[in-house]
């Protein structure tokens, strides 16, 4: 029943999505969100082990775009700062953004996922791009806007009504 709103794959953080990870299910290309995903939302900085994975997702050939819904102000000094491309904002759920960062950096969108930490916004974005798509846990939903926290337990409940049919 809920297929179509399940990710490929539920990881604890990005840290998970190394880059032998990645070889062994054929990606390529990443599409990652930013808030909660790679930093708190609040933070104004990129934590250093995260840095570090973002070193060796290049070092290893594998594309990245930061595919975030804020807004270009906010996003261009983190995309500049990493030395990333990025797509703000990307209007998520809808899959516009996934295609567009397909197209501009040449991914194949058979060989690209999704990373990020909402259901309703990258996860269904992705599903519509009919890309991979990868949930990872949130860092300190506590500190998310009213609108993000409001649909948490909604997500919750998806996740859980999935692993019930699982059995």
């Amino acid at each position: 029943m809920f297929q179509w709103i399940q990710p490929n794959i539920i990881l604890d953080s990005v840290l998970s999505v190394t880059p032998e990870f990645l070889r062994a299910r054929g990606i390529t290309s990443l599409l990652l969100d930013i808030d909660s995903t790679l930093k708190s939302y609040k933070a104004a900085k990129i934590p250093e082990a995260t840095l570090c994975w973002l070193e060796s997702l290049a070092e290893s050939g594998i594309g990245v775009c930061l595919l975030s819904n804020g807004r270009k102000h906010r996003i261009q000094p983190i995309a500049e700062s990493l030395k990333l491309p990025f797509i703000a904002p990307a209007m998520k759920p809808l899959p516009f953004g996934c295609f567009k960062a397909i197209k501009i950096h040449g991914f194949d969108a058979r060989s690209t996922a999704i990373v990020g930490d909402q259901v309703f916004a990258d996860i269904l974005a992705g599903k519509f791009a009919k890309i991979t798509t990868i949930l990872v846990t949130p860092i300190k939903p506590e500190e998310e806007n009213w609108y993000t926290r409001i649909k948490r337990p909604f997500e919750k409940w998806v996740l859980v009504r999935k692993a019930g049919e699982d059995r």
